[in-house]
């Protein structure tokens, strides 16, 4: 191959550059400038930080600002009024004082993992804020106030600056991002189901569960954003929630359906009318969304005829083909309702929509949250900051009061990760690189800049390739280190200094602060992927028992999007877990069909004659009992064989008697559970006496 072929075969994103990435870059660039003119036309003490904060807020896509602007300048005076309370009060108590500072920041981080809405970058900021404003202060309290004052007159500055550039001029907006993933979700759906039930089920549903569970609970975060939009929104956010709830239903609904043509295969072969609807359907999945919008109601229609012609009473095949046709159904008319929804996106005018939105007060997607987990990384915080202080006083290092604020930085940055460790690492291997671009312009460039706009356009490349590295998701994790060591070892002040020695100590705070904060990560913070995965699924199976138990209360659809967010939490974990790990044996979808199994069960009790009652109350103990009993084990426990005959029990008092439809929910939903906890069992037999 010659060279120009080699050449012409390379990608093109090496020799041209991304406009969004660079007008991103661009946008970042100014904003600084913007906040740099005016921290140095304000005289404010620290331009640094204010030029520090326009890079910290920065985000790729400009409706994610709106939201977060009032959060994060919240945040900065609640920690800014925490730190004026405590500070002055317990000058005089050193380890009193550490001790509160860092029970502070420890809540705050606590809060922020907790919540995982926009919501929580209040509380990541009243943590950072209080840090870089207390710590440096901790052994002179007396100019507190001032300090205090400041810093919020930078950050404010910075935050505002940044959110009204990328504003004007970012053009991404978070309604196409929606609709290309809702798009890319109702693909990936037909395309998996449509070769499940091609009988390749079992492995196809490992491959493909986790990402489609994963985009579920992206579209219902970037719905968040939808209201701070910079455009008028025509994905109105009730409609994107009422568009993740079909996405919901659809995948319990999908892998229903193969499972059930998984059983039924496993027997004898298909009935002719059953195989051709199987053929249709997969056929169906295959055409556009326009098609399958105008077909769907038909083949829907035909599934739902198929489900009924059974024979009184039904045999196990009959039940069994009666869920697979009736499951079928509900999926085919969920995906054309995402279709129809997908579609609508943009043809509804905006007004009308957000009108709409505040008639019906639709709340977001229910979140899975993890107190443990959220525990654990606030513990951690506290943990490490009190080293930190505990390190410097002892030492009575000049700079560590620095040292203690980049860790507080740090460690609020990756506070949210299971295992930051890794993070740290490549964060401080990025610092270290930037040192000497740091030197070079704070020794060979800056002596030679003379005024504020000179010293813009010599900053200009650094920042702009900088900027241009953050904007790409796989790079962003190193802008942050490279900036944050560059602009604090170029001490932007009213005047410019270029003293080694001081330049050294900076260098070495900030450092000493990454190394600090990767220790104790390591010491506290590398949790294993496997272990927060086991937390969600005994999360889950907890749930399910609560739920099953008949004497407690039940909401159906807190409990579906709790699942479906915490199978997408999952998603993200295993995705980096070995592929032979144990956990992959606990199958969220299962977990999640039987939990949907249930809600039909306990709904349909009030509709059902007094004996059958009795026998699906039964049924609804053993499942509480079973779950109850993994979630407090941790361990995937085998159904007891009693279960097995409670559920038969309950179908065969169902099937014999004539009040009851054979399509009948509770009905289905027996069959549902038998086979998604018994699939290897023999065949039930349709009588009382089993």
């Amino acid at each position: 191959m010659s060279a120009i072929t080699r050449a012409a075969s390379l990608p093109r994103s090496l020799f041209l550059f991304d406009p969004q990435k660079l007008l991103f870059s661009l946008s970042s660039f100014i904003a600084a400038a913007i906040t740099l003119g005016i921290a140095f036309e304000a005289s404010l003490p620290r331009p640094w930080w204010a030029l520090l904060t326009v890079y910290v807020t920065a985000q790729p896509m400009a409706g994610a600002f709106r939201p977060k602007i009032l959060y994060r300048l919240g945040g900065i005076l609640t920690g800014a009024t925490v730190s004026i309370l405590v500070v002055p009060n317990l000058q005089h108590a050193p380890e009193l004082l550490v001790l509160c500072m860092a029970g502070w920041t420890g809540l705050c981080i606590y809060l922020a993992v907790l919540d995982r809405t926009p919501r929580a970058f209040l509380f990541q900021m009243a943590a950072f804020s209080s840090a870089v404003i207390s710590f440096p202060y901790l052994d002179d309290p007396a100019d507190v106030f001032t300090t205090t004052i400041s810093r919020v007159e930078e950050m404010t500055v910075a935050i505002v600056s940044v959110s009204l550039v990328h504003g004007l001029l970012q053009p991404w907006s978070v309604t196409p991002v929606i609709h290309h993933r809702a798009l890319a979700f109702l693909a990936d759906a037909a395309r998996w189901t449509r070769d499940a039930l091609g009988q390749r089920h079992t492995r196809l549903e490992y491959e493909h569960r986790r990402k489609l569970a994963a985009d579920i609970a992206e579209l219902g975060m970037m719905a968040i954003h939808l209201p701070f939009d910079q455009r008028p929104a025509s994905a109105g956010r009730k409609r994107v929630l009422d568009l993740q709830k079909q996405l919901a239903t659809i995948l319990p609904l999908a892998s229903a359906t193969a499972n059930r043509l998984d059983m039924l295969s496993a027997g004898a072969p298909l009935e002719p009318a059953l195989a051709q609807l199987i053929d249709d359907t997969r056929a169906w999945l295959a055409k556009p969304p326009q098609e399958q919008q105008a077909l769907g109601h038909e083949l829907a229609i035909r599934c739902r005829t198929l489900a009924v012609q059974r024979s009184a009473p039904p045999s196990w095949r009959d039940l069994l083909i009666a869920s697979l046709c009736m499951r079928m159904a509900e999926f085919v008319e969920a995906h054309v309702e995402g279709c129809r929804l997908v579609q609508q996106m943009g043809s509804t005018p905006a007004q009308r929509d957000a009108k709409r939105a505040r008639k019906t007060r639709e709340k977001s997607f229910p979140l899975a949250r993890d107190h443990g987990l959220a525990m654990l990384a606030g513990l951690a915080t506290a943990t490490a900051i009190i080293l930190y202080c505990a390190v410097w006083i002892l030492l009575a290092w000049p700079n560590g009061s620095a040292t203690a604020a980049f860790a507080a930085l740090i460690t609020c940055s990756f506070a949210t990760q299971d295992d930051p460790a890794p993070v740290l690492g490549r964060y401080l291997g990025a610092t270290l690189l930037t040192f000497p671009l740091a030197a070079f312009y704070l020794f060979a460039v800056l002596p030679r800049v003379d005024g504020y706009m000179m010293l813009v356009v010599t900053l200009a490349p650094a920042l702009l390739s900088i900027g241009y590295i953050q904007a790409s998701p796989s790079l962003s994790a190193r802008a942050l280190p490279m900036f944050s060591c560059l602009i604090v070892a170029l001490g932007f002040l009213d005047r410019f200094l270029a003293d080694f020695a001081t330049f050294i100590n900076v260098g070495l705070a900030q450092v000493g602060g990454i190394i600090a904060t990767l220790a104790v990560a390591k010491l506290f913070r590398s949790v294993n992927v496997r272990w927060t995965v086991r937390r969600m699924v005994r999360n889950n199976w907890i749930e399910i028992g609560q739920m099953a138990a008949p004497a407690r209360p039940f909401r159906a659809a807190q409990w579906t999007g709790k699942a479906i967010d915490r199978l997408g939490q999952i998603a993200a974990r295993m995705a980096v877990a070995e592929g032979d790990d144990v956990l992959h044996a606990a199958d969220g979808l299962a977990d999640l069909r039987i939990g949907r199994n249930v809600i039909a069960i306990r709904r349909a009790l009030s509709t059902v004659p007094a004996p059958t009652q009795a026998a699906l109350r039964d049924v609804l103990d053993g499942i509480s009992a079973l779950f109850q009993l993994r979630g407090r084990k941790g361990v995937l426990l085998p159904a007891p064989v009693s279960l097995q005959a409670g559920i038969d029990r309950a179908m065969a008092a169902m099937c014999t008697d004539k009040r009851l439809d054979p399509t009948h929910p509770a009905l289905l939903a027996l069959v549902g559970m038998r086979c998604n906890l018994f699939p290897a069992a023999p065949s039930p037999r349709m009588t009382r006496d089993v």
